[in-house]
């Protein structure tokens, strides 16, 4: 009989196939012995906690109705209020288990460390490392990978390479694990070295390690890092992996090589969502405008990928750029009425940059009046840029009022305010805004820096930025 079941399990894609299993588990009580009676149990919990087909409250019903849950239910039911986001949920149910005298394993402290994370309590994720410690599995690597994970995500690198470096030989998935904590916490350079220190060490990269390690080139700008490990990879085969060339397009277009990106876009088969989205924002983002549009609709007819949001707010940055705004407002419309795509704030805050660009400051305003979610300060601020731009003073006072309720002491605020009323001659005004920024200590941040990479050539110089 459990052989059957298995087979019936083996066959089930849909929560209805589980709920038809379960009807007969139960109407039959086919399974009269214990362990086979949990194993069957177990795998009808499996699938409602951890399947993206399945459904959390029906697991929950399951395992309440179970008599004496086995540490694999109890690990399943903490895994799949994790994977749902529910990480308190997921705690209370660690501390029944330990109530009822089951003991935690590798599994169970994996899938807390990862919760503890999420809630972003510090205090907790210590405790939990604690308990690890206690119950001697801080040494497993699966346990051990996902402590150097939590502490990365709760931007603890000390922590984190200090657990690591305890690792006698690290395997691929703790150096993708140290790498991904180092991006994550934006110390890219320091990931490049620390991918050298794993080529040296003798381990080869993966997926995961090159997708990792191109973001890290992306965010530091370092293109010719990027080409080098693109080159490197190319013979391997690892480059023709669908993530990894979404990582080259993007690695290239962040860092201004756009031809380049679109040539790994080109050569990319099959595409998916992500690769057309990733060229469309590059293209969008390096004042590509028209080819952006292009691409969008190509990605169209090509129809094997449904646009989302992000396809549109690269569409929408395309129209900004390019001051197309009767174009921007039509697509605008067309992701809420065509594709029942609810805008975010990402999205507001691109139309309401391009029509205050081009002069629409009422229907700016306007947009953000009417938004179903609140608007932020990064919106309104670029509203004011428009007002200062157009020399809308009235609308800019208004604006500034926002402003001031969001963030007062937000110093660009006040440097666009008293250039409004330079604009128009408003001298004791600029006085003004000049004070209340001295009055209220509003400094100017420290400037940022850019960096120009030349190569000296016989035919002359070749820049990228």
């Amino acid at each position: 009989m459990l052989q059957y079941f298995t087979s019936l399990f083996k066959k089930c894609s849909t929560l209805s196939d589980i709920k038809q299993i379960h009807a007969r588990v139960v109407r039959t009580g086919s399974i009269e012995n214990k362990s086979k009676n949990l194993f069957v149990i177990g795998k009808i919990i499996n699938f409602c906690a951890v399947s993206v087909h399945g459904d959390m409250g029906y697991a929950v019903k399951i395992f309440e109705n179970t008599g004496k849950p086995d540490g694999f239910l109890w690990n399943t039911m903490i895994r799949g209020f994790g994977n749902l986001g529910q990480h308190e949920r997921a705690f209370v149910y660690y501390k029944r288990m330990l109530d009822e005298g089951v003991v935690a394993d590798n599994f169970t402290f994996s899938f807390l460390l990862k919760a503890s994370w999420h809630l972003g309590s510090v205090p907790l994720s210590k405790q939990l490392h604690c308990s690890t410690v206690k119950c001697g599995w801080d040494k497993h690597d699966f346990v051990r990978n996902s402590l150097v994970h939590m502490y990365g995500m709760i931007m603890d690198m000390e922590a984190a390479m200090q657990l690591f470096d305890e690792m006698p030989e690290p395997n691929l998935v703790a150096w993708n694990t140290v790498l991904d904590c180092h991006v994550s916490c934006g110390r890219c350079k320091e990931a490049l070295d620390v991918f050298a220190n794993m080529l040296r060490s003798g381990i080869g990269p993966d997926e995961a390690t090159l997708v990792v390690v191109l973001s890290a080139c992306s965010q530091v700008g370092a293109l010719d890092y990027g080409r080098w490990l693109h080159d490197l990879i190319d013979p391997t085969g690892l480059s023709d992996i669908v993530p990894v060339r979404n990582a080259c397009i993007d690695m290239y277009a962040k860092c201004g090589a756009v031809g380049e990106a679109y040539m790994v876009f080109a050569d990319t088969s099959p595409k998916n969502r992500i690769t057309w989205n990733t060229m469309i924002l590059g293209l969008a983002m390096h004042g590509h405008s028209k080819d952006a549009l292009k691409l969008f609709s190509r990605m169209l007819e090509d129809g094997s990928q449904e646009p989302d949001g992000v396809t549109f707010l690269g569409v929408l940055c395309a129209c900004n750029h390019g001051g197309m705004v009767d174009e921007g407002r039509r697509h605008f419309e067309s992701m809420r009425r065509d594709y029942h795509i609810e805008p975010t704030i990402r999205h507001y805050g691109c139309m309401v940059d391009m029509l205050g660009r081009a002069g629409f400051l009422e229907e700016a305003y306007q947009l953000i009046r009417s938004m179903p979610i609140r608007c932020n300060a990064i919106v309104w601020r670029s509203l004011l840029g428009a007002c200062r731009i157009h020399g809308n003073i009235e609308l800019g006072e208004t604006v500034r009022k926002k402003l001031l309720q969001l963030e007062p002491d937000h110093s660009s605020d006040y440097v666009q305010l008293s250039s409004m009323y330079a604009s128009v001659g408003q001298w004791n005004s600029v006085l003004n805004a000049r004070r209340s920024m001295n009055d209220r200590g509003a400094e100017k941040p420290k400037p940022g820096y850019s960096f120009v990479g030349v190569d000296d050539l016989s035919d002359g110089v070749i820049c990228s930025i």
